[in-house]
């Protein structure tokens, strides 16, 4: 049986989130309400304005029914969905948050949306040592000050600096995979999905400890 994902779809790239998702097999279904959760396998928590998705969560009851659903299964969570995951945010920032990613994120870390960009991305574990890098898509991105014990960090760009990290079943990255062509985040996340959210049951994966 394909695995079902959900797509938090309150704002943002969802859409594209979920193209990528049935391309490779996955029944996708939109989360709106907590009854949306129901039967999924594994979520995914897109781009967007965190603050808004912040909001709409709060407005539609998804805040108890996300935070549980992401101690126990897997999400993949891009940009803003990092920003919702993370224990912290940085400088005293504060808004709706699950509190579940052992991170500190500064929000808009890079700049504003005149400052975006697109840089190649070093993948540490999600595929082999010296596989081509991921054009990293970084769009108003939040930035990883800090990463926790329970975390690990699978991806840098500019030599070392973290922008997704592994906790668990989880999957976060501080840039947009669904606006490019390359589906071997959303590859690997289907993989977690599959061994029920356990990476020690992915061979190729070679964690770098921080």
């Amino acid at each position: 049986m394909p695995p079902v994902i959900g797509v938090l779809a309150l704002q943002g790239a969802f859409r594209e989130h979920a193209r990528i998702l049935r391309s490779l097999g996955a029944i996708v279904r939109e989360v709106r309400l907590p009854s949306h959760l129901e039967g999924l396998d594994g979520l995914a928590m897109p781009g967007g304005e965190s603050t808004s998705i912040g909001r709409l969560m709060t407005a539609y009851g998804l805040l108890k029914p996300l935070r549980e659903f992401a101690l126990e299964r897997p999400v993949m969570a891009t940009c803003a969905g990092l920003i919702v995951l993370a224990e912290r945010l940085n400088g005293g920032q504060r808004q709706p948050s699950l509190e579940v990613l052992d991170v500190v994120v500064e929000r808009n870390g890079y700049g504003r949306q005149v400052d975006s960009f697109e840089a190649p991305v070093e993948l540490i574990s999600p595929v082999a040592q010296g596989a081509d890098p991921f054009t990293g898509v970084f769009i108003r991105a939040p930035r990883i000050v800090s990463v926790g014990p329970r975390a690990r960090v699978i991806a840098t760009v500019h030599d070392a600096e973290p922008v997704g990290v592994l906790e668990g079943h989880i999957l976060a990255l501080t840039f947009h995979p669904e606006l490019t062509s390359d589906s071997r985040l959303h590859q690997f996340f289907l993989s977690l999905v599959k061994t029920g959210g356990s990476a020690r049951d992915l061979p190729e994966l070679t964690l770098m400890e921080v």
